[in-house]
């Protein structure tokens, strides 16, 4: 495609110019390849231009003029033109697709496979960007990120359409909208899922971060669908004009879950004349069941096709996932890893057994400091047994982020213990336990790797650690 396809008001000089790929990384660039000049949080990719012209780059996207001998098209962000571009040169496929984009602090993922599911039931290939994975015409690859960058995005949604998917669904972070990567995308249907204490080390407050979530459904007259018993999405469903609204405490819910019974299986209720079963248990399992319900219907799946869908749903892994090696008592494997997440992980462990709940839970380095003794409060009010240990301590100190956490559980109710290694605070757990205890491991659910300094990541699987440390006590 050319340059002046791209961008509009280019000089007649780089009308001619033929762009086939678009690039952020110098290293990717090949010839004929646009590279866009991003100034990042680290490095200036102005600092990299030079780089890529000797790869073959045949035009820079820049903030200012660097006269390097190729085609310049200089603009006031380089990262709001990105979008727009590539999905030009892709030749906008989302408009091809059903899109749905899920935002909010906690189940994003559980909310997105569920809506995948309940659209594959209703006759529409989907495809799906995550946390945990994107499927791209039913193939299966895992994500770096939860939202990739726009070049990346708007490349795979053209390998979606020619792939045969007629929608799509993509959890949309904060740091994807603040940073425009999900610009230039044709909603079909937004969901907001509630908002809470997080990423506090990327946004300046919970106000900002609170406005950039919804910004996605302000951006877009599509349907959408807004959990009401979140103060926030009660809050943001006042300020549109148009909106769907899910709850289960809040009887002015336009999809309100009644008669909710829960056990380790799943959960069951009524809503709007529907029968439904869900197999993830949990009242937060339940609002993003009917988050998911909500956009179905406002996408053509019928009511007759919504129930055993559900019920038969693909859920994705470490999102409150059982772990059954035989054992006396339940083992589960959840992403909880903000204080309002662990919160909610924690009582529905809780409202599953009379018995003690024993958690293992630790934080992220690098991340949002002040979360640290509020998840410390939560778990010493909220389990009988709270093991603190490390997480993905990134370039910081392991034990400083415990004692951060540990602080926060002083006083509480929750016998406290303090276990660095990770593996050995698993195992510490599984020993405690007695028949009918609930084991929680909270933090880092699906991830198969624990981050350390210097960005090195060694082998870690919260669920296998489980497992094995199960198996070995032969229960």
């Amino acid at each position: 495609m050319r340059l002046c396809d791209l961008f509009d008001g280019l000089g007649a000089d780089q009308a001619e110019v033929e762009i086939t790929s678009m690039a952020l990384d110098d290293r990717l660039v090949e010839a004929g390849t646009l590279f866009c000049c991003v100034p990042g949080f680290e490095r200036d990719g102005h600092d990299f231009a030079a780089g890529a012209i000797g790869r073959g780059a045949a035009a820079l996207l820049t903030e200012r003029r660097l006269d390097l001998g190729v085609p310049e098209v200089v603009v006031a962000d380089v990262r709001a033109a990105i979008a727009p571009a590539a999905s030009r040169l892709n030749g906008n496929p989302s408009a091809s697709l059903q899109m749905v984009g899920i935002t909010g602090t906690n189940g994003k993922t559980t909310t997105a496979y569920l809506t995948r599911a309940l659209l594959e039931a209703g006759g529409k290939q989907t495809g799906l960007f995550g946390t945990v994975e994107q499927i791209v015409g039913g193939q299966r690859e895992p994500t770096a990120r939860t939202t990739p960058e726009a070049i990346e995005l708007q490349r795979c949604f053209a390998e979606m359409v020619a792939a045969g998917d007629e929608a799509c669904v993509i959890e949309v972070s904060s740091h994807a909208l603040a940073l425009h990567r999900a610009d230039a995308i044709e909603w079909n249907a937004t969901v907001f899922t509630n908002l809470t204490r997080e990423h506090l080390d990327f946004h300046s407050d919970i106000e900002e971060y609170f406005a950039v979530k919804a910004g996605l459904l302000k951006g877009s007259d599509a349907p959408r669908v807004v959990n009401i018993d979140d103060e926030h999405g009660r809050r943001l469903a006042a300020e549109l004009p148009q909106v769907t609204t899910v709850g289960i405490t809040s009887d002015d819910a336009d999809l309100r879950a009644v008669s909710i019974a829960t056990d380790f299986g799943g959960s069951s209720f009524s809503v709007g004349g529907l029968e439904l079963r869900v197999p993830l248990p949990g009242n937060f399992n339940v609002i993003n069941a009917l988050c998911a319900v909500a956009v179905a219907r406002a996408l053509g799946v019928g009511d007759s096709v919504i129930p055993e869908a559900l019920a038969s749903a693909e859920v994705a892994p470490g999102r409150f996932q059982p772990i059954d090696a035989g054992q006396d008592f339940a083992a589960i494997v959840d992403y909880a890893h903000s204080p309002d997440s662990l919160e909610g992980a924690l009582l529905t462990a809780r409202s599953l057994t009379r018995r003690r709940v024993i958690v293992v839970f630790g934080a992220g380095g690098d991340r949002d400091q002040g979360k640290r003794p509020e998840m410390g409060r939560v778990a010493a009010e909220l389990a009988d047994v709270a093991i603190v240990t490390s997480d993905n301590p990134r370039s910081e100190d392991p034990d400083a982020i415990i004692e951060a956490i540990a602080a926060g559980g002083a006083g509480g109710a929750a016998e406290l213990e303090l276990i660095p290694d990770r593996a050995e605070a698993i195992a510490a757990a599984v020993a405690a336990a007695t028949e009918g205890d609930v084991v929680l491991i909270a933090g880092k659910g699906h991830e198969q790797g624990q981050q350390l300094a210097d960005g090195k990541v060694v082998p870690f699987d919260d669920s296998g650690v489980l497992r094995a440390a199960i198996e070995r006590i032969g229960r």
